[in-house]
């Protein structure tokens, strides 16, 4: 978060960015339908348009917080403050403290939204915010894996409230766009994937890209370590897949 007189201070939660989450980084294939949402979220974190707020949605392992991790990169390169703030991480903490005085950043992103359901104090708290915010001239970059329709809300308020502004839904990757976006990961990495043992990775390791994206963390570590090419066989040595 840029610091700035005023500004309250990130708290010490224990909560980074990923390095990696990057908008260069996140695929995008040929006529991708995504690559409106990705311009839409670079306009928003850039302070662009106007709107108050911005709901993205999609499937897990779709990259729904890679995204809103890359538009709170891509707003400190810009000069903003942000606070970036993953509700899975956060939920058994008193909302108050971690909410208070968050309306005087430029940008607010809570990641993980389906996360409040069976939480009402959580729910009042983001309410009371979402108002804050807006009332202060600031944005909100939300994040969930349902529409906000979906989301089962108690609080009818807040329910309202996460149904304006701008909503996108993200269409998750084609098992070939999935093969094509790891190996182009390891060629960011610098390496080179083969076809079949990326095609192997899909089929036997969990789906969504994120983890796809950290076995192939994991293989590019033991690779260097044990000077070894990534082939089948090292994938099973090492994956246990």
């Amino acid at each position: 978060m840029t610091a700035e007189k005023g500004v309250p201070q990130q708290l010490p939660l224990g909560i980074s960015l990923r390095d990696d989450a990057t908008f260069a980084n996140f695929y995008l294939a040929h006529a991708d339908p995504n690559l409106q949402v990705v311009e839409a979220l670079q306009r928003f974190a850039e302070g662009g348009g106007g709107d108050t707020a911005l709901y993205l949605w999609g499937e897990a392992g779709s990259g729904v917080s890679h995204l809103l991790q890359s538009a709170c990169l891509h707003a400190e390169a810009n000069r903003r403050s942000f606070q970036y703030l993953p509700l899975a991480e956060l939920l058994d903490m008193d909302p108050a403290p971690i909410l208070d005085g968050l309306e005087q950043l430029e940008l607010v992103c809570i990641d993980d939204l389906h996360r409040l359901e069976q939480q009402p104090h959580w729910q009042t708290a983001l309410f009371h915010l979402y108002n804050r915010v807006r009332d202060g001239g600031g944005q909100l970059l939300l994040g969930a894996r349902q529409s906000p329709r979906g989301l089962d809300i108690a609080l009818a308020d807040l329910r309202s409230r996460l149904q304006w502004g701008l909503i996108y839904q993200l269409q998750p990757l084609n098992d070939r766009d999935k093969i094509a976006a790891l190996r182009r990961r390891s060629r960011l990495r610098g390496f080179d994937l083969p076809e079949d043992v990326a095609q192997y990775i899909l089929h036997r390791a969990p789906r969504g890209t994120r983890a796809l994206f950290l076995c192939l963390e994991q293989l590019d570590r033991a690779s260097l370590m044990a000077k070894r090419k990534i082939t089948i066989p090292f994938v099973k040595e090492v994956l246990g897949i």
